[in-house]
């Protein structure tokens, strides 16, 4: 079938909108009409050429939509069903098994090969252009920059007809990893202490979900005021703007001490190393944002020796099926109004939303596609 699709050229080349052929799904798939994809900042270092995707491809990986055709096999999504298209996994590895689909054995093919990775056409492309020659999707299992998506069912969530599809969407990724670092990955007790560095979207997203804990101390850390305000408006405790204050300093006298939890959503490698420092004793460092291939960071080894823990998160660990709809639960209940960062673009608005994002104009920007 023929769709209209977003295509990067190659590393740093802008996005094109072009007219591809789409393969009909296969065994385990579903084609997913799109309505909206959230733009994230996985997307932009991978059209820079800092992620292996080969170019060209199709990109985007927050997409929601709604079901137009399943492959053989389909049972847990109809013709019809408001989707997600959440992480993709194989369903079969050790970790899929223990319900971390994020930790999937298969995790680079499913993301980043441009192919599929599964089932009988493993290793294939469903797309191709106009002369015949194949180029990458599939993208996170999805390549949403496009009208249509072939995903895998078993990653679509479905939501009620109720909810605006056109904005949970990002729940795929970037504001779901957030949250999930804290419900999922740090897990805070009554009366502990959580840093965040980075209150972007991904950042944000962390101190919301924080605030559905008993962590009695919710700290944001950034260089802008704006964000600092809209940290505090969604439940940090206090703020540190590391422009003009010591970071480590003010974390010391807020807590009485190291912090028990830091979050790291910059990927910026001294950031990380502070963040290292702001835990003590048995407190933990999160990894969450995503650093420059081949990046590397150093650690005090008598601080860390001392019970102190690194861990790095994706997509807010656990699963899809799981953490995305209590999500939406709480956004409807009121307590978490992730809606509020969002920015809805056009379809032909691709370069607005990238630059917006990068500068910092738009916390969460989101491409509308098609009509629900």
């Amino acid at each position: 079938m023929k769709i209209e699709a977003l295509v990067v050229e190659e590393t740093n080349a802008p996005f094109t909108k072009e007219e591809l052929e789409l393969q009909q799904p296969g065994p385990g798939e579903a084609l997913v009409r799109v309505v909206a994809s959230g733009v994230c900042h996985t997307d932009a270092i991978t059209q820079a050429g800092d992620m292996p995707l080969p170019l060209p491809g199709v990109l985007g990986h927050e997409g929601s939509g709604v079901v137009e055709a399943v492959g053989e096999g389909v049972t847990s999504v109809a013709v019809g069903d408001h989707v997600i298209m959440g992480w993709p996994y194989c369903g079969q590895c050790r970790n899929c098994r223990r319900g971390e689909h994020r930790y999937c054995d298969l995790l680079g093919p499913a993301v980043v090969s441009g192919r599929r990775f599964i089932g009988p056409q493993a290793g294939t492309s469903a797309y191709t252009r106009a002369d015949g020659s194949s180029l990458s999707g599939h993208f996170f299992g999805q390549s949403s920059f496009a009208t249509y998506s072939l995903a895998n069912a078993n990653a679509l969530v479905t939501v009620d007809k109720d909810v605006p599809l056109d904005l949970v969407g990002v729940l795929a990724c970037g504001i779901t990893t957030g949250a999930g670092a804290v419900l999922n990955t740090a897990r805070p007790r009554a009366g502990e202490s959580l840093v965040v560095y980075g209150a972007g979207a991904v950042g944000l997203a962390a101190v919301m979900a924080a605030r559905n804990t008993p962590a009695t101390t919710i700290i944001a850390i950034d260089l802008h005021d704006s964000r600092l305000e809209l940290a505090t408006r969604y439940g940090a405790t206090h703020v540190i703007n590391s422009l003009h204050e010591n970071a480590l300093e003010r974390i010391r006298e807020i807590c009485g001490g190291p912090a028990d939890y830091a979050l790291d959503c910059t990927g910026v490698i001294p950031v990380i190393e502070e963040a290292a420092e702001a835990v003590g004793m048995l407190g933990t460092l999160i990894l969450i944002g995503g650093a420059p291939a081949g990046a590397r960071f150093s650690l005090d080894h008598l601080g860390a020796l001392w019970g102190k823990r690194v861990v790095g998160t994706l997509g807010g660990s656990g699963t899809s099926q799981e953490l995305i709809p209590a999500l939406i639960a709480l956004y409807q209940q009121g307590r978490f109004p992730f809606d509020e960062l969002v920015q809805f673009y056009g379809f032909d608005q691709v370069e607005d939303a990238f630059a917006d994002s990068k500068s910092g104009t738009t916390i969460k920007p989101v491409l509308r596609i098609g009509q629900a």
